[in-house]
């Protein structure tokens, strides 16, 4: 048995009493109680009442309402981690109106304690548990928004990044009992989880077959949301989906990156206009050739060749000049 196998729990389903059994049972016996406790003032004499259904009455009603508090809900999507006096009994996932034993942890005190843990985990405050009360804990989808970091990517140039992860509590157990705040826990990984994506990859103009975080965005997405999963299965967490939502230079170099990019678009262009203008001019060359227009010898074509590619690649207007006299004048 590994380490990780000894000290990881596992979520065990329970079923619990129906509550809308429990609750009509649980209010007969409390009338009844309190009819017991007027039949033994009433049936007794006024000065001696009888002392056993009195004493009895008495020690049973507040056993009654305490039984009563054992009464909870569940909405769709929602489960209660039941723990009795420490030890973790098992995971309610059922919908509806049940019962438990009251004595089962009842977690968090108040919604507003609830909401002040998460303030308090959102600044970074790792100190506090947030748990819902009576241990209950949300199944629905959440995300989670990170910050924008600033990491190097893998040849060492500052970027901003930044990502939205879709999860969900798949183990109720190890998110309640394995680590101290799953909240927290999930945000804290995410953010060290980006940051060792960026770190494996070029922000843009990697080698060949090299995929970058510009160009492949998909394959990114698959590898964060990989690496998610590998660590947030301690806190029983699953990732439905992990995409990046801001990716771009740190300011310190964009105006350069911007300046390099801008001269690749350049270069590019005058690639293809190059290329074009090669082409038009071989088919202005084989066109006169063949219909036999003008015969040109080589100082000719080169000239030819140099007035079309000057036309067809500068960025200026051209201003064309005629000749009056022959081609060899």
């Amino acid at each position: 048995m590994t380490p990780r196998e000894a000290l990881s729990n596992r979520e065990r389903i329970v079923t619990v009493p129906n509550g809308w059994v429990m609750l009509p049972l649980l209010l007969a016996l409390v009338l009844g109680d309190i009819g017991l406790f007027i039949y033994s003032i009433a049936a007794g004499k006024a000065d001696q009442p009888f002392v056993l259904p009195l004493v009895a009455s008495l020690v049973m009603l507040p056993a009654l309402i305490t039984l009563m508090t054992g009464l909870f809900t569940l909405q769709p999507n929602e489960a209660r981690v039941l723990v009795l006096f420490g030890a973790y009994k098992g995971t309610v996932r059922t919908a509806g109106f049940h019962w438990g034993n009251p004595f089962y942890s009842a977690g968090a005190t108040s919604s507003s304690a609830r909401v002040a843990a998460v303030h308090s985990a959102a600044k970074g405050n790792t100190t506090g548990v947030v748990r819902l009360p009576r241990n209950k804990i949300s199944l629905r989808a959440r995300t989670y928004n990170s910050p924008t970091l600033k990491v190097n990517d893998k040849r060492g140039n500052p970027v901003e990044i930044a990502a939205v992860v879709v999860w969900r509590v798949e183990d109720t157990a190890q998110a309640m009992f394995d680590v101290d705040n799953f909240l927290t826990y999930i945000q804290t990984q995410s953010e060290s989880a980006l940051r060792h994506l960026a770190s494996l990859y070029s922000y843009d103009d990697g080698e060949e077959n090299e995929s970058t975080l510009r160009a492949n965005v998909e394959d990114v997405s698959k590898a964060l949301r990989s690496e998610l999963l590998e660590r947030l299965s301690k806190a029983g967490v699953t990732v439905d989906e992990a995409r990046l939502t801001h990716l771009a230079y740190a300011p310190e170099i964009a105006q350069a990156m911007l300046r390099r990019q801008q001269a690749e678009a350049v270069i590019a262009a005058r690639q293809k206009i190059v290329h074009g203008a090669v082409s038009m001019v071989d088919m202005a060359l084989r066109d006169l050739a063949a219909k036999q227009v003008v015969q040109l010898d080589d100082e000719r074509k080169a000239a030819m060749v140099s007035n079309l590619m000057v036309v067809l690649c500068g960025e200026s207007e051209v201003h064309p000049v005629i000749n009056a006299g022959t081609l060899y004048s």
